[in-house]
């Protein structure tokens, strides 16, 4: 079973949110997306200053095994991204709640948070893709 921290909200798309003490959120992928994924071995993020749309495709996450595009779980602009995935992208793989993070964003409205999912409610949207 994967790693599901509680203090985050998540995506079925399998991104997830952490709201910052500056009201900034970050974002990255859950264990079970890497997992899935197998060895990431390279990621494209958005650009610092762009403007994303929740839902709305934010990168791609390269693996030995796929390709797979990254959704940005809220609206918001770009403030920063994870400059240590460009030289090394298996930090995801190994820590995809810290060190693997992918980007920060300035939420336009932090009520679109309301609208993902829990720990377990993400947990038993996994659990019905292993089934």
């Amino acid at each position: 079973m994967s790693s599901t921290p509680s203090e985050l909200k998540y995506a079925r798309s399998h991104e997830w949110a952490r709201l910052e003490e500056d009201g900034t959120v970050t974002v990255g992928i859950t264990e079970h997306a890497q997992d899935a994924l197998g060895d990431v071995v390279y990621i494209e993020v958005p650009t610092p200053g762009d403007h994303i749309a929740g839902g709305d495709q934010a990168g791609v996450v390269e693996s030995v095994k796929a390709a797979s595009d990254i959704y940005s779980p809220l609206s918001g602009e770009v403030l920063s991204v994870n400059e240590s995935l460009e030289d090394e992208p298996e930090l995801v793989n190994s820590d995809p709640y810290n060190d693997g993070w992918l980007f920060k964003v300035q939420p336009e409205d932090l009520s679109e948070l309301e609208g993902l999912l829990s720990a377990d409610d993400y947990q038993s949207v996994c659990d019905e893709d292993d089934a």
